[in-house]
């Protein structure tokens, strides 16, 4: 479907491509998914070209999706979903599981290919153009990874750096860190990446049998930031989840009265950092960005103090009234975007008990304690924001702008904000019964100001009076500059990827299309 936008702002006859995945799909003949993370992929495509935007939207033919709908029911297990027989689990002897291929949290790069990905050891490769699923590559098969993250981050070179967590194979179990080369790329057949991809580091777990969740990481020029939380897997459960009748979800636990450890590793070389840096128990999904000021390093992400987050966004609990909904999840905790500040250089004989940071826009500390480890405590940024973005032209870089989805009582955000760290101050955009997905930024064409360029976001409501929309706002005002209108049906989405007009794709098979 093509809908015009305010021509006079177009640059041109370029195309720009952005791609949002997330559930789509939350019911298959009469069985139905328990939770909102578990519904099939649904892959959308908005395509900017000359005034115009052309949406298309297809799900992800997983081997998840194919087998569903040839047995007219869920026949796959997801996270929230455990379905019983399920012919994943065909041998008593895997100790992990063969989880779904049903990617549905996010669209990355690997090389010059486009992958659908979730925080499993598959993902799919899609064409940008038709949107068709190409083939599929399982990790376990080259970097021997049973998890992997949906939020790698990329270079200024084109570089994907990503991390996974190897818990069977060769050694013992570990994260692993890794490197995917921009000029790494593959074919409707084969993904070359995974024959040039460079191992950085390795972290081992610091409890075997239960390592940390995670579900993104830091990165600045310099070094990678892992955060170790303890919201952890239980792999005793995930080995025998199937065979006790509860689903993945419930072998994740936060243990509040553990530590969190913070891991500093120079990407470059590899090497940890040796100074044990550690915090209160926290449980963390989303890095804002990271960067290095006069030997520290800052980096910034949103934390819970509890993991009920998850729990929002079973079924019944989505299905309700809001009254009924805020009086159900009293106990959930609100996120905090919060900034912890890490000094790189500390000598032996640092007062203990100090605080190390000597930086004057944070009141984030830095405590030397006795044994040489320093304990981190974070500056409070923002309360009651998700699903964070930044202008990634200063990812790894000092900023002052991000921008997020609004949390209050409600599963899905209904306002996006503009958060200025500098003056601690924030904007709004709202509309009556509107609810708006992840905000991305994308840079004005030559912008020097951080802030110069647009902010997209595909809008939904219950509301059958208000069409689905794809909303464009100026990002230094929050002003709207545009929309258009999709008279299609369009789910909530996740993450999304934005394509600009000089990374190439292959035009010539360009169809506008709705699916």
């Amino acid at each position: 479907y093509q809908s015009d936008i305010d021509k006079d702002k177009n640059e041109g006859n370029f195309i720009h491509n952005f791609y949002t995945n997330g559930p789509g799909k939350f019911s298959v003949g009469e069985s139905e998914y328990k939770h909102w993370f578990d519904g099939m992929s649904l892959i959308h495509s908005f395509t900017f070209s000359n005034g115009e935007v052309t949406y298309r939207s297809k799900f992800l033919k997983s081997d998840t999706y194919k087998r569903n709908v040839k047995a007219d029911r869920i026949v796959v297990s997801e996270f929230g979903t455990m379905i019983y027989p399920d012919p994943s689990f065909t041998h008593l002897c895997n100790a992990i599981p063969d989880f779904t291929d049903n990617n549905l949290i996010n669209i990355i790069r690997y090389g010059q290919d486009y992958y659908a990905a979730s925080e499993i050891n598959y993902i799919n490769q899609i064409d940008p153009v038709t949107l068709e699923t190409v083939g599929r590559v399982n990790y376990r098969n080259h970097i021997a990874l049973n998890l992997a993250t949906a939020h790698p981050h990329y270079d200024s070179e084109g570089n994907t750096y990503n991390m996974g967590t190897a818990i069977m194979g060769l050694g013992l179990p570990k994260y692993v860190i890794f490197k995917v080369p921009a000029n790494a790329s593959g074919t409707s057949t084969s993904s070359t990446w995974t024959k040039h991809y460079i191992s950085i580091c390795s972290i081992p777990f610091r409890s075997t049998l239960y390592p940390s969740y995670f579900h993104s990481f830091g990165m600045t020029e310099n070094y990678i930031v892992f955060v170790e939380q303890p919201f952890k897997l239980d792999i005793i459960k995930l080995a025998t989840a199937y065979f006790r009748g509860v689903n993945w979800g419930s072998c994740l636990k936060f243990d509040k009265d553990d530590i969190t450890l913070f891991h500093v590793i120079n990407r470059k070389t590899g090497k940890a950092v040796s100074t044990r840096y550690y915090g209160d128990a926290l449980v963390v999904f989303h890095h804002l960005n990271a960067y290095e000021d006069q030997d520290h390093l800052v980096f910034d992400l949103i934390s819970y103090k509890n993991s009920n987050l998850y729990d929002m966004f079973y079924m019944h609990n989505m299905r309700q009234e809001t009254s009924d909904f805020i009086q159900s999840n009293q106990h959930f905790s609100p996120p905090v975007c919060q900034r912890f500040v890490l000094p790189l250089n500390i000598h032996k004989d640092s007062v203990r008990g100090s605080n190390l940071v000597t930086l004057t826009d944070t009141t984030a500390q830095a405590l030397v304690q006795e044994d040489g480890s320093v304990y981190c405590q974070p500056d409070d940024i923002f309360q009651g924001l998700e699903l964070p973005g930044i202008n990634y032209n200063f990812n790894t870089k000092k900023y002052r702008y991000f921008y997020g989805s609004r949390v209050e009582w409600t599963p899905h955000a209904n306002k996006i904000a503009k958060i200025d760290i500098e003056s601690r101050t924030h904007m709004e955009w709202q509309e009556e019964n509107c609810y708006p997905s992840e905000p991305v930024f994308v840079a004005s064409p030559g912008a020097v100001d951080e802030d110069d360029g647009v902010i997209l976001s595909s809008v939904i409501s219950p509301d059958p009076n208000i069409s689905p929309f794809m909303l464009i706002l100026n990002a230094k005002t929050f002003e709207e500059i545009g929309r258009a209108s999709i008279p299609a049906s369009v789910h909530m989405d996740l993450h999304g990827h934005f394509i600009p007009a000089n990374l190439r794709i292959k035009w010539s098979k360009f169809r506008s299309c709705l699916i």
